[in-house]
């Protein structure tokens, strides 16, 4: 059964369609990717899932309807969002303290975790004192310490440049490969959409409609040369045509 099922899911605002049809799912330990152009909609999607907005069509989470929205999503923003005035183990337990933990269980939950994450030695730094890759980790750990059913994971390495984009998708596969997180990630880069998901969803330009399903049939770890690199760089070539040239009346293709 799929943890998460969207049966089809439109949304407007006003009289402008953003999501006209969107038919999806996410198994149990899946990595799924939401690829689409600039302004496809993508994010309204996670509006949604998050309850943040509300549209027409069904949202099934383990089979039943997904009212709850906060129960079962840990959701991680393009931007780290990390409050500039508290340190960064404070800012690591602050979904958790919404939550109504205390401070002190909360930091004792958090702290074992800050070597997994490459953050050990930087507990009592300010967000302004690290990186853009290591602040990125720390929101990540700050999502992932709610132990929710589901990561929600929107553009999080959107901001970054090039080279730390690269070293934090490959950190990423690492950890999903240990931790099994079910994991949905929206996203426009093709090339991060190929390395970290099992299966992609590209969407059409708005109002955005899934023109296809594809399948990544890539060996785990993930690797940057050899045949696997060569057999990334083809299917994203394939998924660019797709998106250049969509074809919306073929509906989910499976590959």
């Amino acid at each position: 059964m799929s943890r998460l099922e969207l049966r089809h899911v439109r949304k407007a605002f006003g009289g402008l369609d953003v999501l006209a049809d969107i038919s999806l799912s996410v198994g149990a330990g899946e990595f799924v990717s939401i690829l689409g152009p600039s302004g496809a909609g993508k994010s309204t999607l996670f509006q949604l899932l998050t309850g943040a907005e509300h549209g027409e069509g069904e949202m099934l989470f383990d089979g039943a309807r997904l009212d709850d929205h906060g129960r079962h999503f840990a959701f991680m923003p393009q931007r780290d969002a990390l409050m500039p005035w508290r340190r960064i183990l404070d800012n690591a337990t602050l979904g958790l303290e919404v939550q109504g933990i205390r401070r002190k269980a909360a930091r004792a939950r958090v702290a074992p975790l800050f070597a997994e994450f490459g953050l050990a030695g930087f507990e009592r730094h300010f967000p302004a004192q690290l990186s853009g890759g290591m602040r990125q980790r720390a929101a990540l750990l700050r999502t992932v310490v709610q132990e929710r059913d589901m990561l929600l994971l929107d553009e999080p390495f959107g901001a970054l440049d090039a080279l730390t984009r690269t070293a934090m998708q490959r950190w990423l596969e690492q950890m999903w490969r240990h931790h099994r997180w079910t994991a949905l990630l929206i996203t426009h880069d093709v090339r991060e959409a190929v390395f970290l998901s099992d299966r992609i969803y590209v969407l059409s330009a708005r109002p955005a409609r899934i023109v296809r399903e594809i399948e990544v049939p890539l060996p785990r770890p993930r690797s940057l040369g050899g045949d696997a690199a060569r057999q990334a760089s083809a299917l994203e070539a394939e998924i660019l045509d797709i998106i250049l040239n969509p074809n919306p009346s073929k509906g989910h293709d499976h590959d």
